[in-house]
């Protein structure tokens, strides 16, 4: 009997013990995780991970000092002398400047050939700008898509740091879907042919380029609409690539939009295709309403845009009808209304 305490006595001991050192592990490998930085991929020493050659319209005097040695891609980008980006933009003039976002301020300018460009100088009050160049060098250099907004080159002369990309002749999509008079321009066949437009170059993104691009900031104002009003994706600074069959990745600096981030993403850190998917419904929402998803807000039933989904597609019960009664978003098109609500689901299926 006695014998039978003591080993009972001891193997509760020893369960004890290596649940402590279990407990113990766990502790210390979640304080060094969250003492570990997010860093953007392709980060490092160097301003460019890859190889640069120079843009045509610069002058090959300076070819050997804007050289950059090759990471771990072998990637070839144009490189602009500062002199011909002063020279486009009229010394970032500012009659010149387009807007304004995180990254920085954006000009339009036109090159010597007469091509026009926007671009994207990087702000010296960003404390993550570096880190976003970087990123966004590094992921769009490798994707090449109709639906995407296409870098011709960049520029790191000096204290400088320019994105050079395609000019956009109608702006961003938040221009149009939320201005009155602009919104009535967008018939139906155009929102569907904007809506595909945006679903193909996510698609492209998640399952067809050569490696896998989370956005993480998929929202009106990042899609741009050429001259023919086609949609192509911009400002991938905070997109992070994923590799091999990995799905899911973790976070703990949530970096996005509120209001077009997913649930998990805004509340755990936990970002995946569906959190780019979430934003494309809120996306699809707003072109199919003109309402802001930050800006639609029902005083009577306590409800945002999203909140009126759940009562229209049934999720959720109010005695009185507000705005939110279904008339306005049964009355569109209904393929469109039902991928919006599909995917701004708060449970996923």
């Amino acid at each position: 009997m006695v014998i039978a305490v003591a080993a009972a006595i001891s193997g509760a001991l020893l369960l004890a013990a290596a649940g402590c050192l279990c407990f113990w592990r766990y502790k210390a490998r979640r304080k060094r995780w969250r003492q570990a930085p997010e860093t953007a991929p392709g980060s490092g020493d160097n301003v460019l991970p890859f190889r640069a050659r120079k843009h045509p319209a610069s002058s090959p005097a300076r070819d050997s000092e804007n050289k950059m040695s090759c990471g771990e891609d072998d990637l070839d980008l144009p490189l602009f002398d500062l002199a011909v980006i002063l020279a486009a933009t009229d010394n970032f003039a500012a009659e010149s400047k387009l807007g304004e976002g995180g990254f920085g301020p954006v000009y339009l300018g036109r090159l010597e050939d007469g091509q026009e460009v926007a671009v994207k100088r990087l702000s010296k009050k960003s404390s993550q700008g570096v880190e976003e160049f970087k990123n966004e060098v590094r992921l769009i250099a490798k994707l090449q898509h109709r639906n995407l907004v296409r870098l011709l080159g960049c520029c790191t002369d000096d204290d400088e740091r320019l994105l050079v990309y395609e000019f956009m002749h109608n702006n961003s999509l938040d221009t149009f879907i939320f201005d009155d008079a602009k919104r009535k321009l967008l018939g139906w066949s155009k929102r569907f042919e904007i809506i595909l437009g945006i679903a193909r170059g996510l698609l492209y993104l998640h399952e067809d380029s050569r490696v896998r691009i989370i956005h993480r900031d998929m929202k009106a104002s990042n899609v741009l609409l050429d001259r023919n009003m086609v949609p192509k994706i911009s400002d991938f600074g905070i997109a992070r690539m994923f590799g091999g069959d990995q799905t899911t990745a973790y976070t703990l600096k949530v970096i996005g939009t509120y209001g077009y981030m997913s649930p998990e993403y805004a509340m755990d850190g936990v970002f995946s295709i569906k959190s780019d998917i979430y934003s494309f419904g809120v996306m699809v929402l707003e072109i199919v309403t003109g309402k802001k998803i930050r800006g639609f807000y029902d005083t009577e039933l306590d409800l945002n845009l999203c909140g009126c989904v759940d009562v229209v597609e049934g999720r959720q019960e109010h005695g009185a009808p507000g705005r939110c009664d279904g008339r306005q978003l049964r009355s569109q098109p209904g393929a469109e209304v039902h991928t919006g609500c599909s995917h701004v689901r708060r449970r996923a299926a």
